[in-house]
């Protein structure tokens, strides 16, 4: 990657994430990064295929660790059932080394769950990992409804969002900072709990 296009990747994830998508714009980014325009769109072509640069950079080297752990747990299983622990590891822990090593993106996709613009980025760049490890889960736990599987999946995904993105909201916590790595072992431990749990009852019909 050339020295100019790395620049520019670098001050889009910055600016975005400090003011937002919507209020950075292309004159922002390039005077910035000491840039001109025509530099912009060689390199991306437009804002929105610019976003989806900074997202890449980040998002490509994540899942495919978290791929690759996903395959080391599925050979360990070898024909037996996934536990669902280590399912789940394989899907948070590449993201906690990501936050810890990148900072900037985190706040970046933090901006982009408040502007309501995650639902488009986690279909363009996540949900082909997700649906693998949907597939995990299912086989980790089989007796587990379709239906109930995928949302807890969603509450998976959402909560895997808020520990990453936020700070702790309870002021006793205030005082207790903790590492991405631990924060995501505490999530794993939750959430195995209930994916583990018996089908929801009394859903309507």
């Amino acid at each position: 990657m050339t020295d100019t296009k790395e620049k520019i990747l670098d001050t889009a994830e910055r600016l975005i994430g400090e003011r937002g998508y919507a209020a950075t714009s292309l004159r922002h980014i390039i005077a910035e990064a000491g840039v001109n325009l025509a530099a912009v769109h060689y390199h991306f072509g437009c804002k929105e295929d610019l976003l989806d640069a900074v997202v890449v950079r980040k998002a490509a080297p994540v899942n495919e660790a978290r791929l690759a752990r996903l395959e080391r747990v599925e050979a360990e299983a070898g024909s037996g059932r996934l536990e669902v622990d280590k399912v789940l590891e394989a899907f948070f822990l590449p993201t906690a080394e990501m936050a810890s090593r990148s900072p900037e993106f985190v706040r970046l996709m933090g901006r982009m769950h408040a502007e309501g613009m995650m639902p488009g980025i986690i279909e363009k760049h996540f949900e082909a990992t997700v649906m693998r490890f949907v597939t995990a889960l299912r086989r980790a736990l089989p007796e587990l409804p379709e239906e109930e599987l995928m949302w807890r999946v969603h509450f998976m995904v959402g909560a895997m969002a808020h520990a990453i993105c936020s700070a702790p909201m309870l002021p006793r916590m205030a005082g207790h900072p903790e590492g991405m790595e631990p924060r995501m072992q505490r999530l794993v431990t939750f959430l195995g709990a209930g994916f583990r749990a018996a089908p929801t009852a009394g859903k309507e019909k």
